[in-house]
């Protein structure tokens, strides 16, 4: 698939089939293709726990997401993503390299998730990116350790849907040139 069609093709997805399932060798070619982003210093501190289980899935939502966001992910595979804090953006000697510190495995961190959503979309998943979420019972759900910054849930599954692109502003309304 052409890039530009891709990009403009993937969409966030709400609604999930229950007639096929993500298998593992997809999920793993999706972190592969996350992989692939640049990061701070190459430090590559982007992690995944990834839940394919139904039984572990149902429970996990039901415990870590709100109610409104648990039933956006149904029929889907989620990932949980996170980033080990105070290594992106960060000296040697544990002191930030300018003002954003940890924003910084944010940022990277959100390069890997492009890359991986757009590889679940070129694959014919689709994926929905979920920030509202209970970050102290997903690192005790999942046993994630207190030195990663747990950043998103995304869902990834075969649509049940097929989203309109949202209209987008004019490119002129939103850059500078000098």
């Amino acid at each position: 698939m052409e890039f530009q069609n891709l990009m403009e093709k993937r969409r966030s997805v709400r609604k999930y089939s229950a007639d096929r399932k993500v298998s593992k060798e997809d999920i793993m070619e999706m972190i592969r293709a996350a992989q692939e982003a640049p990061s701070w210093k190459n430090s590559q501190t982007g992690r995944y726990y990834c839940l394919m289980s139904e039984e572990i899935t149902a429970k996990f939502l039901a415990e870590c997401l709100p109610e409104g966001n648990a039933a956006k992910c149904q029929n889907a595979a989620v990932l949980v993503t996170t980033f080990i804090r105070d290594r992106s953006g960060f000296k040697q000697d544990g002191t930030p390299d300018n003002e954003l510190g940890n924003g910084w495995g944010c940022y990277d961190l959100g390069l890997q998730a492009e890359n991986l959503v757009l590889k679940a979309s070129e694959l014919g998943y689709g994926t929905l990116i979920i920030g509202i979420r209970d970050a102290d019972s997903i690192r005790s759900f999942l046993s994630i350790p207190e030195n990663e910054i747990i950043a998103a849930v995304i869902a990834v599954g075969v649509p049940a849907e097929e989203p309109k692109r949202p209209k987008r502003k004019e490119t002129e309304e939103i850059v500078k040139f000098f």
